[in-house]
């Protein structure tokens, strides 16, 4: 593998470069089979990363009515 080719190194994937990666999924910026690759990772774990990430915002745009309040 050529020296440009070889995987980027992280040290520990935390939910930030998670976050960042899934971003950069969702801009177009990438693809899973890319990203998995540069990063020597899985495609399946990317796409299971995009897969919560989305879940994740869904969840945080449902409408959530805290007692004695109301939408209006």
């Amino acid at each position: 593998m050529a020296e440009d080719q070889r995987p980027e190194e992280v040290q520990r994937w935390t939910a930030k470069r998670r976050a960042a990666l899934v971003t950069s999924l969702l801009k177009g910026e990438t693809t899973a089979a890319e990203a998995a690759r540069r990063h020597g990772l899985k495609v399946a774990e990317v796409e299971e990363w995009r897969d919560r990430f989305l879940l994740g915002a869904e969840n945080a745009l449902r409408a959530r009515q805290t007692p004695g309040t109301s939408d209006e």
